[in-house]
């Protein structure tokens, strides 16, 4: 048998070897605050990291934001954990994994890698589309050629962003993060989702749906359907989708011939323009970080209401049933875009595949733009008669 000071001896000795193998927080204890890093940024968000019994909890405030454009994190330097002189070898990455619950569903929270030296912050972050709030998801990201040195401080985070403009909370049950060899791991839990991923040739899908309802509702005039509204240019007078300050279009689409399809990667939703009229100088306003945010279209989920409304009817009383507006429209965008400016320009957004899949499924009712910022935007609607110059969504679907 191993006598006590030789057991001891043995344990001093391996110890670092221990603690260059992974870092892992179950969150047992009181440690919180003298190891996690939390804070918000952009709008008027607050956020509070708690110790649960067992898990802990990033709880947000964003009842006082007035534009949800905020994010929140929490974030720790975790390079005494581990031997950061592996990844020199391709071969090996820094994996991160937690186990989460979150308060509402469907939204998306990230992950993201990062050190002092990081300047593009968007090549180690992906997104997670988490679609209920009864279970717990693990979820985990890989990085890619990760620019990490003995020496550096290896940030690791977990974000919240734009969920809404109420109280929210995201629970971990654990925090992991490691360095391994990518030829010998298993694949990543979950589906990590590039953040701003480049839109692919239109050519490319197999699928090019038009839209088969498209309207707008104003909750200026909550009991008005605007089936006449039209737009006068160049071209005539032509029936459009004008979205302004509370006035927003509404999309949908009939699926009946892909009953049972499966998603099959990311798709596109495609408007055409009309005409914008656009300014103001949010920088100067807000700051250059959160100035840059306005001035665009925000793509969002029509969850509940009225499923099958049709144009020449809809009100934007009618499609909520009597819902709140918070209980029939994801509080967290799809997307955020930048209008193509230019008369016939088109203005190309990517619809995640977990959003595609419940649009698929009729578990999303369809879509809403609406703006961010004080921009009014004028796009094609199917009627204006211009080819396909309404709105209309590319796809795969595998069987």
């Amino acid at each position: 048998m191993i006598n006590k000071p030789l057991k001891l001896l043995l344990f001093i000795l391996i110890l670092p070897l221990i603690c260059k193998a992974q870092f892992v927080d179950h969150f047992e204890g009181d440690q919180l605050d003298k190891t996690w890093n939390y804070y918000t940024g952009d709008g008027a968000a607050t956020v509070e990291f708690t110790q649960h019994e067992g898990y802990a909890r990033i709880s947000v405030d964003a009842t006082n934001d007035r534009h949800n454009v905020w994010w929140a994190i929490i974030k720790r330097d975790v390079s005494l954990f581990l031997d950061l002189s592996k990844l020199k070898d391709p071969a090996h990455e820094l994996r991160v994994e937690a186990r989460v619950r979150l308060s509402d569903a469907p939204r998306r929270l990230n992950f993201m890698v990062n050190t002092q030296r990081t300047t593009n912050f968007h090549k180690q972050l992906r997104e997670y589309d988490i679609s209920d709030t009864t279970g717990w998801h693990t979820i985990s990201m890989t990085t890619s050629d990760l620019d990490a040195v003995p020496g550096d401080a290896l940030n690791v985070q977990l974000g919240v962003t734009d969920w809404g403009l109420g109280n929210y909370h995201v629970d971990l049950d654990y925090y992991r993060a490691e360095i391994i060899n990518v030829n010998k791991a298993e694949p990543d839990k979950g589906e990590p989702l590039v953040y701003h991923p480049p839109v692919p040739e239109i050519d490319s899908f197999s699928n090019h749906l038009e839209v088969s309802q498209d309207a707008l509702i104003n909750s200026d005039y909550p009991d008005l359907n605007f089936a006449d509204w039209q737009v006068s240019g160049e071209d005539g007078t032509i029936p459009a989708l004008t979205v302004s300050a509370n006035q927003w279009a509404v999309l949908r689409w009939n699926f009946n011939q892909l009953k049972n399809a499966k998603a099959d990667g990311a798709g596109v939703l495609e408007l055409t323009t009309h005409s914008v009229a656009r300014g103001g100088d949010y920088s100067q306003a807000y700051g250059e970080e959160l100035g840059m945010e306005f001035g665009k279209i925000r793509v969002i989920e029509i969850l509940a209401g009225d499923s099958d409304w049709d144009q020449q009817e809809v009100t934007y009383s009618s499609l909520l049933q009597g819902n709140k507006p918070t209980e029939v429209f994801n509080g967290q965008m799809i997307y955020d875009a930048e209008p193509a400016n230019e008369p016939g320009g088109k203005t190309r957004i990517t619809i995640s595949r977990p959003v595609l899949q419940r649009l698929l499924d009729g578990e999303t009712k369809g879509l809403l733009l609406r703006p961010l910022g004080a921009i009014d935007v004028s796009f094609y609607a199917s009627e204006s008669g211009e080819g396909n110059s309404g709105p209309v969504l590319h796809f795969d679907t595998r069987q």
